[in-house]
């Protein structure tokens, strides 16, 4: 099965003249002779223009290579500006299946006999299609009656099949590469291949989708800048997704928006605002916001809200990759090298032994020329480009679980890039990272922790006496005779930590005069712990 759709994936290519959009320069002598071989394999499109053939081998060979597709058609600094151009129409114009199918697929998903049974109306035309499923417009009457304007996402036929063709397929690749060629070690080809079956997987399951969306509007509930719409759960099914049908303006459609005097600058801000909000806040980020899947609302242009819809792959990150990249690029925005490179360093994703000194020399090369300049004279993907040959210089390895937020972040300068040129990347995000890093290590934060765990302390604090005493009656046993150690810091120690936890509970029962005095009283515990220790 893998060689069959292997041999298709390159007549596919070879038939829409791909291998002529390299240069001849370019092309090793071994690439030349694999292509000579195949000479029965010759470009069945020559009329069309490169962008057009692009768009429809990757559309023929389904939804791995569209999905890729569509993250190149954001980068327009990267690609020639009608390439680009024919790539957007992957976002939501792939060619779509029957109507009548889609209907009968919904009909048997929701175990019903017709489908006017739960919709008053139903449009056979789909309303988008993209490379997983496509959408069509109907009218819901809920079980009070009332009518409510919906879409129904509802999946391709047979495309697992397809996919987990393609992912078997791309596994033994990067395996084969991972065997062959040095680099790949560094790469780590099989592990970003794992990642990307488990995200690809995951969108297949539109329940897991709906789930995604209900926790990203509870996420931005109340919020300026990003609008999720409402799922609704009980006509919903791992095939078949309905939600609330929203009438913005595509955030690709530059020229409606300008018409209603949409202010671009404030738009393109509340981009970058909402994916660090995302990230550093929530740990749960939308990760295809591509053009396709982001509109603006119509309302109130002058203070603009996105819209995000298909919430099919969502990222999260622990503490600890939060910490190490807020910290990142908080000192890539202070352009201190040397704490970047010490980060890398203490993370482990450069070895130990590794020079900060020629470490943070070489990333001043590829930074320090970015900055102070709008959007619209940085190419984050030279720059990009720039960082893998210093990350294949200094051994660094690829880690698998920021694939995501990188791509992530793709999306965002393309976005931005689009909408506002001149924005400052760095002015807008430096503030958000430098209030978000004061959070996490400031008062408020241990605060924070402290209440995250009362419920353990709650039920340990009758048992603590106990514990004070059987600790200094067995103390004196534990040491020989002729030791000399206090038990003074353990007493104060222990002492401290309970008037930490009644602190708290005097806090949170907002007695702040109580609160503080018991904290003045721990924190006077502890240094005399510390002192006498």
């Amino acid at each position: 099965m893998s060689t069959a759709r292997l041999y298709y994936i390159t007549k596919t290519l070879l038939s829409y003249g791909l291998d002529e959009l390299i240069p001849k320069h370019k092309v090793p002598w071994f690439a030349k002779l694999a292509r000579g071989s195949l000479f029965w394999l010759r470009n069945q499109h020559k009329n069309k223009p490169p962008g057009l053939r692009l768009r429809l081998a990757l559309q023929q060979l389904g939804p791995v290579w569209i999905k890729f597709g569509q993250m190149l058609s954001t980068r327009r600094d990267l690609l020639p500006h009608d390439i680009a151009l024919e790539l957007a129409f992957l976002q939501d114009q792939v060619e779509p299946f029957e109507g009548e199918l889609a209907q009968k697929i919904i009909e048997k998903a929701l175990e019903i006999d017709d489908i006017s049974q739960l919709f008053s109306e139903f449009s056979q035309t789909p309303l988008a299609s993209a490379s997983i499923a496509q959408v069509h417009t109907a009218t819901l009457v809920d079980a009070q009656g009332e009518s409510q304007d919906v879409v129904i996402k509802v999946i391709r036929p047979n495309i697992e099949q397809q996919i987990n063709a393609d992912l078997a397929l791309m596994e033994k690749l990067a395996k084969v590469v991972d065997k062959l060629i040095n680099e790949a070690k560094r790469l780590r080809p099989v592990e970003v291949v794992k990642e990307y079956k488990k995200t690809l997987l995951d969108e297949l399951d539109l329940m897991r989708e709906g789930a995604n969306g209900i926790q990203l509007k509870r996420n931005f509930e109340g919020s300026e800048s990003l609008y999720i719409p409402t799922v609704y759960s009980d006509y919903s099914r791992n095939n078949v997704l309905v939600m609330e049908r929203i009438y913005g303006i595509p955030v690709s459609d530059t020229e409606a928006l300008m018409a209603q005097n949409t202010n671009m600058k404030l738009l393109a801000e509340r981009g970058v605002e909402v994916f660090f909000t995302q990230v550093f806040r929530d740990s749960f980020f939308h990760a295809d916001m591509h053009p396709g899947n982001i509109f603006v609302s119509r309302e109130n242009p002058h203070n603009p809200k996105y819209i995000g819809i298909d919430c099919g792959i969502v990222g999260t990150l622990n503490k600890e990759d939060k910490r190490y990249l807020a910290e990142n690029f908080i000192a890539f925005f202070n352009r201190d090298y040397r704490q970047v490179a010490q980060l890398h360093v203490d993370s482990g994703w450069v070895p130990p032994d590794t020079s900060i000194e020629e470490f943070e020399f070489a990333i001043r090369t590829v930074c320090e020329p970015i900055f102070n300049k709008p959007l619209a004279e940085i190419s984050f993907g030279h720059v990009l480009v720039n960082l893998f040959n210093t990350a294949r210089r200094f051994n660094m390895q690829v880690q698998p679980q920021l694939v995501l937020l990188q791509k992530t972040l793709l999306y965002v300068e393309g976005l931005g890039r689009q909408l506002y040129p001149q924005l400052d990347l760095w002015k807008t995000a430096k503030p958000f990272l430098e209030d978000w890093v004061k959070q996490q290590v400031g008062p408020l934060s241990v605060l924070k922790q402290m209440y995250a765990n009362l419920p353990f302390w709650a039920e340990k604090m009758p048992e603590l006496p106990d514990l004070i005493y059987q600790n200094l009656k067995r103390a004196p046993h534990a040491q020989p005779p002729t030791s000399t150690v206090s038990h003074k810091p353990l007493v104060l120690g222990l002492f401290s930590s309970a008037a930490m936890i009644v602190s708290a509970l005097f806090y949170l029962q907002h007695n702040l005069m109580a609160a503080g005095v018991v904290l003045g009283c721990a924190v006077v515990g502890f240094i005399a712990a510390w002192r006498r220790a």
